[in-house]
């Protein structure tokens, strides 16, 4: 058998999740005694300075015997974190308010010089 061939074997059902620069991959896969297993694949892509890019890859290999004290696990902490901190993702909000302050104390006068809460500094007096 190809190894092709084993791949299309292998593999039974995906589905996939795109978040940004990540991607989370979900594959039900066959042993070779032809049970199911779970994998779960982040995929995480960097850009270099010259446009190049690279993706990292980080797989997680779960077996039935774990289903059940996994998912116990995994929806205990998704609701610890609901609760601590809400639906709300505060990076995100972090990001609008920084944006924000950046616009405030940003502005430019009518010569297109900077204005704002910047502090004047004579390097004379150093």
């Amino acid at each position: 058998m190809g190894e092709k061939e084993l791949m299309d074997q292998e593999e039974i059902y995906s589905k996939v999740l795109r978040a940004g620069r990540r991607t989370y991959f979900f594959d039900v896969r066959s042993t070779k005694a032809g049970d199911y297993y779970l994998t779960i694949t982040e995929s995480k892509k960097f850009t270099h300075d010259d446009g190049s890019f690279h993706y990292k890859k980080h797989k997680i290999y779960l077996y039935k015997e774990d289903f059940t004290a996994f998912k116990e696990i995994m929806e205990e902490m998704m609701d610890y974190i609901i609760d601590e901190r809400g639906q709300e993702v505060i990076s995100e909000r972090h990001q609008k308010d920084f944006k924000k302050e950046d616009e405030e104390e940003t502005s430019f006068s009518e010569n297109g010089t900077a204005t704002g809460s910047f502090t004047d500094v004579d390097f004379d007096d150093i």
